[in-house]
């Protein structure tokens, strides 16, 4: 087991196109990351630099407290999972866990104890024998992480190694490579795009957006405090609604225009939050996540008029898709200036339609078009910086 450690890394392919940018991450011995962000983020690019595959062009790689910027894959003492199986067809599965054993030139009775040792973490003492084409795609990831247990690695690092199975078969390896992973205790390093995968997986997620690092925290507390608007509405199924609001600060708390609406914050709210106090008779960012959005008054609550623009009835839960008048947010020009612009302020203030979901409780009935009226905890609302999309806090 080993430390990983990626300072300032850089990564500027020749034709000038900036993959990772300025990369800093501590994953502490043992320990399970999760790197995640969209496709194109950088994420694969920083997994294959950490395994020599891809050169760094600043910035150090460090293992157990080694620079490896400069050493080869070989020998760098890791394993990696990758999306495909890659197991050879003519092999039985035991050949194939045993096969980077054989090439190393091990003895035959090493090879056979750790075959059978991953054989039975991995519940395929029975399937040894077999040629990977009688085996399910579930049973074949298993293989291809047998083949990364038997090498004695001191980091595991997994590329999007579930994309290829079924959604239950993704929830049932899910949680068996997290359980092996605690049985181990090996420091991984997993990439993946699938923001449920990251939240159920790792002791901390770090988050990746065009090349730059976000946020790294806990999966709860990433849910719970995003530093940012790309964060608050990439993590969280369904993502979290995010508008432009008329923030007004008063001894009582706080009013927030939208649109011809408004949503009152109580005053210890508002107080918990110091950097709303320079913020009066200013636009911001505000967000609500889809289980803070009710269908029936409570006490305390703000009351938004909309309208229902799709209800999906998911037997424990429906999701309910609404429409109101406000401003939305638009994240690609978060940070650009464009806001600050006379012709961008015009455009933003003229639209006319914020789409948001909410989760209410099963068996209730809507339909398209409706009117519906919205209820938001006020306790449980995100502020952002209208401009760089900076959380407020």
């Amino acid at each position: 087991m080993a430390e990983l450690v990626l300072d300032n890394v850089d990564k500027v392919y020749d034709n000038g196109f900036h993959a990772v940018k300025d990369l800093s991450l501590d994953v502490e011995d043992g320990e399970f990351l999760v790197l995640v962000g969209p496709s194109g983020c950088g994420k694969t690019t920083a997994l294959r630099m950490v395994a020599g595959l891809e050169d760094i062009t600043d910035g150090t790689v460090s293992i157990g407290g080694k620079v490896v910027n400069d050493v080869g894959p070989r020998d760098r003492n890791i394993a990696m999972v990758f999306q495909s199986y890659a197991l050879y067809p003519h092999m039985t599965v035991g050949d194939n866990i045993g096969f980077g054993l054989a090439l190393r030139h091990e003895p035959k009775e090493t090879i056979k104890e750790k075959v059978g040792r991953a054989g039975r973490l991995l519940d395929l003492t029975s399937m040894l024998s077999r040629k990977p084409k009688q085996l399910s795609g579930g049973q074949r990831q298993r293989v291809a992480m047998g083949r990364a247990i038997v090498r004695d690695a001191e980091l595991f690092l997994m590329d999007e190694p579930l994309s290829n199975l079924d959604a239950k078969l993704r929830v049932q390896m899910r949680a068996e490579i997290a359980g092996l992973q605690r049985q181990m205790g090996i420091t991984t390093l997993y990439v993946t795009h699938d923001q449920v995968e990251a939240m159920t997986m790792g002791h901390r997620v770090a988050v990746l957006r065009l090349g730059e690092l976000q946020q790294v925290a806990a999966p709860q507390d990433l849910y719970d405090n995003p530093d940012n608007v790309f964060v608050a509405g990439f993590i969280g199924t369904p993502p979290m609604t995010l508008f432009h609001a008329g923030l007004t600060l008063d001894d009582e708390g706080a009013r927030l225009k939208v649109g011809s609406q408004e949503i009152w914050v109580p005053r210890d709210v508002v107080a918990a939050r110091s950097a709303l106090q320079s913020r009066n008779n200013e636009e911001v960012i505000v967000g609500v996540r889809a289980e803070d959005i009710h269908p029936e008054p409570r006490e305390g609550y703000s009351t938004l008029n909309a309208h229902v623009v799709l209800a999906e009835a998911l037997g424990s839960s429906v999701h309910v898709t609404f429409a109101l008048e406000g401003t939305p947010v638009d994240e690609s020009r978060l940070g650009s200036g464009l806001v600050n612009e006379e012709e961008e302020v015009g455009r933003l203030r003229h639209a006319t339609d914020i789409q948001g979901t909410a989760v209410f409780p099963p068996r209730l009935h809507f339909t398209t078009e409706d009117p519906i009226q919205i209820h938001v905890d006020p306790a449980r609302i995100q502020f952002f910086d209208l401009e760089s999309g900076i959380a407020l806090r």
